[in-house]
């Protein structure tokens, strides 16, 4: 296993955005030593009974990084999600930075490209984002020192990314008392889920986890924000030493009882996209596509 060296006497300000139509947690995550910020698994609004896209989450990320006069660096994703649709090109137009992702967006952009029958059109490169990361790949916000760990299970392209203390986990690890992602999605695999899990568990102990979502088991309150130390203590699929046969058996079993997420297929059109819909007809309409018996 790779030593990533983290620095965690730099403690950035994070400020958490809950959307409550897909249990997201969006992040600005400041600098603690200069204005400036990243913005991680931003969140757009759809409506999709009726087809219809609105900003209202991402407007008030914009907001808050407008009224506290931050300077917006980038915008992360943690991984292609399968739940919500990204806003990011929607910020991006408005506060800059740069888009960034982990580099087998291509391997997701390819599978997915085939099931939605996208044509040669649809760029499976990679293209539609500014930076793809590899493991280990670091990069600045201000003056702080950021790098990616390269996560997969969940899917092929899931990356951490750690911002001096803190570290965004997308949807690799869930809160103790949630335990971890599905790892049936195409691409993805539980024995490299559990691997990547044990990446995140070998930072520092008091290194802050921060979820992408939460689904508050047994009614508690919405919780985002844990440490190593209490997973690794703590965590009801991967705590107290379970081996990776006794997660391997409990997330296959588990799996094969999950329904698919309710925005699964609006969101990997879009989010393999960057975040961009699919191009327009020769009459300006824009659509989705449905795959039967696909997925």
């Amino acid at each position: 296993m790779k030593d990533y060296v983290t620095d965690t006497t730099v403690k950035p300000e994070v400020t958490g955005f809950f959307d409550p139509a897909t249990n997201t947690i969006s992040y600005v995550v400041k600098d603690p030593g200069s204005s400036a910020c990243a913005i991680v698994d931003s969140v757009m609004d759809i409506d999709y009974a009726a087809g219809r896209i609105t900003y209202d989450h991402a407007d008030e990320i914009i907001a808050y990084v407008k009224d506290n006069g931050l300077t917006l660096e980038w915008l992360i994703e943690t991984h292609v999600h399968a739940d919500h649709l990204s806003a990011a090109p929607y910020i991006q137009g408005q506060l800059g930075g740069k888009l960034g992702i982990g580099r087998n967006i291509t391997i997701v952009q390819d599978t997915f490209g085939k099931i939605f029958n996208e044509g040669t059109e649809f760029q499976r490169d990679g293209s539609q984002f500014d930076r793809l990361f590899d493991d280990g790949d670091s990069y600045n916000v201000g003056g702080m020192a950021c790098f990616a760990i390269h996560t997969p299970g969940h899917t092929p392209a899931c990356m951490t990314h750690v911002m001096g203390d803190a570290a965004f986990v997308g949807d690799t690890l869930f809160m103790p008392d949630g335990g971890s992602a599905r790892a049936d999605f195409p691409g993805g695999d539980a024995s490299e889920l559990y691997d990547s899990i044990q990446k995140v568990l070998s930072l520092p102990d008091e290194t802050r986890l921060f979820m992408c979502h939460d689904y508050a088991p047994n009614g508690r309150d919405i919780q985002w924000e844990t440490t190593v130390a209490d997973e690794k203590a703590h965590n009801i699929h991967v705590g107290g030493g379970k081996t990776k046969d006794e997660f391997v058996k409990f997330r296959t079993e588990r799996d094969a009882q999950l329904d698919m997420p309710r925005l699964i297929i609006p969101s990997l059109q879009v989010n393999m996209r960057g975040g961009e819909l699919p191009p327009a007809d020769q009459h300006g309409k824009r659509f989705l596509k449905v795959p039967v018996n696909t997925l």
